[in-house]
């Protein structure tokens, strides 16, 4: 599947995937939503934040840099970095 074509609903919905294996909250998880927070909501810590980004970058081929992945803290902003790094391909 070609990602750059994928639309906010999909990404969320590979997003949603990617972070399953890290929650510990799985009612958060169940209603995952944009607004989702991944350490306050899902109980992801640090370190399995950087898992994430990592699973990001492998499964959409994008690179992911300290700068964004600092940023990284909430469903939008990840979509909105993924989105980005996708346009730049």
């Amino acid at each position: 599947m070609k990602f750059n074509l994928m639309n906010k609903e999909m990404l969320i919905g590979k997003l949603k995937e990617i972070i399953k294996p890290y929650t510990t909250n799985l009612e958060a998880y169940e209603n995952l939503n944009e607004d989702t927070d991944f350490i306050n909501d899902l109980n992801i810590n640090s370190a399995n934040l950087v898992d994430i980004v990592l699973d990001i970058e492998q499964i959409f081929d994008v690179v992911i840099d300290n700068t964004d992945m600092e940023r990284m803290l909430n469903v939008r902003t990840a979509v909105e970095i993924i989105e980005i790094k996708l346009a730049q391909k």
